[in-house]
């Protein structure tokens, strides 16, 4: 087995080595090149620092690295079914942290016990617990402020919901106590960031966010946030849950 720069490989070939490495995972994962050049772009995924280990010349794990700074982000690490259970998710991981700064934060399946023991026995330490909630459940017409589309100020939020990588496209809606940045997409409105001063205030912006689709998805809320209680009291589905590792070196 060889581990390469994950530059040296078309973008064709990366895609093809993603899915794959997410074959079987808890939840369904498959990108296209456009999805995997957005999250690249997004994400601030170096492909020059991102790691590829190969056998026989042939891609069989991957793992992705976001670079901003001093903070690192792992995004992604998947081995191809054939190869898992052999070390290779290791190889990938103390490769990448080669090249990685010194912190490095990255999120996990509550339930992908394997891949939380790898991480632990490599020095990261669970930092919080995040939320992905979905709602659907139809709620009372609410109204808000429509405003300039700026980033809410806040600090230490997770990685792909940090002011960094907010996709284009985005609206800030107000409400007394709360706002939220929100991006709709057809019929679905997906909460990029959201401040609340108590549980009524994110549960009004939230619901006036929902009136604006047929549904409402937001990903890694941190447990404990207002926004998590107002989504269960409106109704929402907590789907998974994810364990966010830090390494600082």
């Amino acid at each position: 087995m060889t581990i390469v720069p994950a530059d040296t490989l078309q973008l064709e070939q990366l895609v093809a080595v993603f899915n794959a490495g997410y074959e079987g995972y808890f939840v369904p994962v498959q990108v296209d090149t456009a999805a995997l050049g957005s999250m690249l772009g997004l994400w601030d995924i170096d492909l020059s620092r991102s790691r590829v280990a190969l056998r026989g010349g042939n891609p069989i794990g991957i793992v992705n690295l976001g670079v901003r700074g001093d903070h690192g982000w792992i995004g992604g690490l998947g081995v191809v079914p054939a190869e898992r259970r052999r070390g290779v998710g290791r190889a990938l991981m103390e490769a990448v942290l080669e090249e990685a700064p010194s912190r490095v934060t990255l999120e996990v399946l509550e339930q992908n016990a394997p891949a939380i023991r790898l991480y632990e026995q490599l020095g990261f330490t669970r930092r919080r617990v995040l939320e992905i909630w979905s709602l659907t459940a139809e709620l009372p017409a609410a109204e808000a402020r429509l405003t300039e589309a700026r980033p809410l100020g806040q600090d230490g939020l997770p990685w792909q919901r940090a002011d960094a990588s907010l996709p284009e496209g985005c609206e800030r809606i107000e409400v007394e106590g709360a706002a939220a940045l929100i991006r709709v997409n057809g019929a679905r409105v997906g909460v990029a960031q959201l401040a609340a001063q108590d549980e009524e205030a994110a549960a009004a912006v939230l619901t006036a966010a929902r009136g604006l689709g047929d549904s409402l998805h937001f990903m890694n809320v941190p447990a404990g946030d207002p926004a998590s209680a107002a989504l269960s009291r409106l109704g929402g589905n907590l789907d998974l849950r994810q364990f966010e590792y830090e390494l600082r070196r």
